[in-house]
């Protein structure tokens, strides 16, 4: 088959001692506060910046910047008018022990600057559609042919500019007086400052690898997650996630950075609650894909799979697929070609041409989301499930609104779960999806499907009930 994928081709030194300690019961007290006012004032620096960036929905993005200083900060004495960083929003301002967001300030030598993330410098994953709506950047020549492949070909193909990733930089200037927690006070300074370090939440925790088919000779880059608390002894589900087609890319940080499909599953909260190993792979294009059902990518990844589970304590009985777009394509061509290598199949905004070929899937485990505005995904998957239920496959079926917050969905989410049907089939509702800045057309409600489909707790837990 050809894929049908609309996005095919378009579109986070130890401190040193305190200066200026005060005794608050001698007669000393306010010459010693003197004294440690100036001290600051002559010796106060920030020794470096680091720049933390997060993963969203729509990509990666720059929202702190840790300074660490010489001494402890007053964190009662910050202001978000403390500091002032180029091009940006400040919205929160405290200090920490450490160069981490959190919930509170405390004293410490870090100062934390949380910055907007819909500040336009925010963005550091750019593809056509991260700014403004895809469609005024689509050309006619990524739009689908009428074979239901896109004409345009993945990875920039067709006129289109493929996906790029800036590195986290960011200026900051301290406009007003910092003081320490000694009661010492470094002035206001008209020297900026640049991020020198880069902590890039959950991306970080990633490693990037290369595996090579003794048999087919293909190789395929991909990124592992490995539980942090790794214990050969114990037994670990693995998520396998495959990007979308507008994703191809020679960079495997870009499938890590372009939303939450990979992150999600590794993000601390996960995690605690279902500890596993995360795979995900770059795809350079659609030859090693397996969207197209191509024998030689899809025995490519499912060897990898293997040697994964060869090399690490994997339960082969929880493995699982999910995807986005041209990766629901991959995860399907998988699962009727492998019918009894996946638990279950978390299907994203995807549809596969044949439909006599998806009648395995019947006796599989499957949760799909697609928007009812997607003009290809919708019908395509309908038509999938329409298939499944001719072949004896128990279905539930619903409508959610697509704007729901997480917390919002899980009502929905636990309702359909208590259904305990093995293939549970979403449709977001027509005018829902689409996020503010795109426009309501199928591209958009293409692109906008993982942004809500991946936010949804129920769905994930449901994935991990699931052994083969």
């Amino acid at each position: 088959m050809k894929r049908r994928s609309v996005l095919a081709g378009i579109a986070a030194a130890a401190a040193a001692p305190a200066i200026g300690a005060c005794s608050s019961d001698s007669s000393a007290s306010s010459s010693t506060a003197a004294r440690g006012t100036q001290l600051a004032a002559q010796s106060g620096k920030i020794l470096e910046a680091t720049a933390i960036t997060e993963v969203f929905g729509d990509g990666q993005k720059l929202t702190a910047v840790a300074l660490r200083y010489d001494t402890a900060i007053d964190t009662s004495k910050l202001t978000r008018s403390t500091f002032k960083v180029t091009d940006r929003t400040v919205t929160n301002v405290y200090a920490n022990t450490s160069a981490a967001k959190a919930g509170h300030g405390i004293n410490g030598e870090y100062v934390v600057i949380e910055l907007s993330p819909l500040d336009d410098a925010a963005r550091l994953y750019e593809d056509h559609f991260s700014s403004g709506s895809s469609s005024s950047s689509a050309s006619p020549s990524a739009t689908a042919s009428p074979s239901g492949s896109p004409s345009g070909g993945p990875g920039g193909g067709g006129g289109m500019t493929p996906p790029t990733l800036k590195t986290a930089s960011a200026e900051v200037t301290q406009v007003a007086a910092v003081t320490t927690a000694a009661g010492g006070m470094y002035a206001a300074s008209s020297e900026a400052v640049t991020t020198s370090k880069v902590d890039n939440l959950i991306v970080d925790d990633f490693q990037q690898l290369k595996y090579t088919d003794a048999e087919t000779g293909n190789s395929l880059q991909y990124n592992l997650f490995v539980p942090k608390n790794y214990d050969r002894h114990k037994s670990y589900p693995m998520v396998l996630f495959m990007h979308d087609g507008g994703t191809t890319s020679t960079n495997p940080l870009i499938t890590l950075t372009q939303g939450l499909g990979a992150v999600i599953w590794a993000s601390p909260s996960e995690q605690a609650k279902h500890e596993c190993f995360v795979l995900a792979p770059q795809f350079t294009s659609e030859t090693d894909e397996g969207s197209d059902g191509n024998a030689p990518a899809l025995k490519t990844i499912k060897g990898l799979i293997e040697s994964l589970a060869d090399k690490y304590s994997i339960d082969r009985k929880r493995l699982y697929t999910t995807g986005q777009s041209g990766g629901t394509i991959t995860s399907i061509a998988l699962d009727f070609t492998y019918p009894d290598l996946f638990a279950a199949s978390f299907l994203v905004a995807g549809q596969w041409d044949d439909l006599s070929q998806v009648k395995p899937l019947a006796k599989q485990k499957i949760w799909a989301v697609v928007s009812q505005g997607d003009e290809q995904a919708y019908p395509g998957m309908t038509g999938i499930m329409d298939t499944l239920a001719k072949e004896g496959a128990k279905i539930s079926r619903a409508v959610w609104d697509g704007q729901l917050t997480p917390g919002e969905f899980a009502p929905y989410a636990a309702a359909m779960r208590a259904k305990k049907t093995p293939v549970n089939f979403v449709a977001l509702k027509k005018g829902t999806v689409v996020w503010p800045g795109l426009e309501e057309n199928s591209v958009d409600n293409h692109v906008c499907t993982w942004r809500a489909a991946y936010t949804i707790e129920g769905i994930r837990d449901w994935l991990f009930e699931q052994k083969r």
